[in-house]
């Protein structure tokens, strides 16, 4: 089974100047900015299931995806897609929007990025939100890492952030997206740690070197089951992210530098977090 735990879901006309002005500096021509239920659908033709979040990030990503962009998606698709719903605590109707997300919608997970938000982990306004999670069953994916978005404070995206969070919710599954890059070993670290926190590796393949050494240090901390698949789409496909994992040890040839060993490359591409990441433990789960 293979499972991309990390798909971005919006419409055309949900795409701001922003977005594009911003993308140009970092990766000019580089990637289709289409990431539509059919878009999705098509990419993922190799995956079983996809885990599909809205981006709502109008001021700092330049996109303003929404809910029920990502509940249509899944009732067009339900065979392929997992929907998951987005949190912002700057609202004063977030938990409302929350609960609507949930219980009317169908959405069976949360996407948060405290980074684009401008929201700390340690906020006292995500105290509700981990508790709904908590309470209700629903995996809290959270951007981890940098970005190239100019209104966003760094700090924010550390993973350490997050074992507190951890330690206050011993029931709340959390995800710690893109290996928390580049802050990596933080990421592992928290993950070995805490049996409640897990991580993905969306969109990291193509920094060879960081890559690989994110691979070598999960295996040296013997942490890498916990690690899952993901593509961060469209800013990566399916098919490129499955091979810059599998070339991982391209960087190592000729030296003596350690192998990533078959087991953990094989056993990221095809892992399953729907085994881990609700209590049910029901690897097709969806919510009526």
């Amino acid at each position: 089974m293979v499972v991309d735990a990390h798909v971005n879901i919006w419409n055309e006309e949900d795409v701001l100047p922003l977005f594009y002005d911003q993308l140009r500096r970092v990766r000019p021509g580089e990637m289709s900015h289409r990431a539509d239920a059919d878009a999705i659908h098509a990419a993922m033709s190799n995956v079983d299931r996809a885990v599909v979040f809205p981006i709502s990030y109008a001021d700092t990503i330049g996109i303003e995806s929404s809910d029920e962009t990502s509940a249509a998606a899944v009732a067009m698709y339900p065979d392929k897609l997992i929907g998951f719903c987005y949190v912002d605590p700057r609202r004063s109707d977030y938990m409302e929007r929350l609960r609507y997300a949930v219980e009317e919608l169908g959405l069976v997970g949360v996407k948060y990025g405290p980074i684009y938000n401008g929201v700390h982990l340690h906020d006292p306004r995500m105290d509700p939100v981990y508790e709904y999670c908590q309470r209700n069953d629903l995996p809290l994916t959270m951007h981890m890492g940098t970005t190239y978005t100019q209104h966003s404070p760094i700090d924010l995206g550390r993973p350490i952030h997050a074992d507190e969070v951890a330690e206050r919710y011993p029931d709340l599954k959390m995800i710690l997206a893109h290996m928390g890059h580049p802050w990596y070993e933080d990421c592992i670290a928290v993950v070995r740690k805490r049996p409640n926190v897990y991580c993905e590796v969306a969109a990291i393949y193509y920094r060879p070197w960081q890559f690989y050494n994110v691979l070598v240090t999960a295996e040296e901390y013997r942490m890498a089951d916990k690690i899952f698949f993901g593509t961060d789409f469209p800013f990566a496909g399916v098919e490129e992210s499955i091979e810059g994992i599998r070339a991982v040890n391209k960087i190592a040839e000729g030296t003596s530098l350690p192998r990533v060993s078959d087991e953990t490359i094989e056993g990221i591409i095809n892992s399953n977090p729907f085994l881990h990441w609700w209590h049910d433990s029901d690897p097709l789960r969806t919510r009526e």
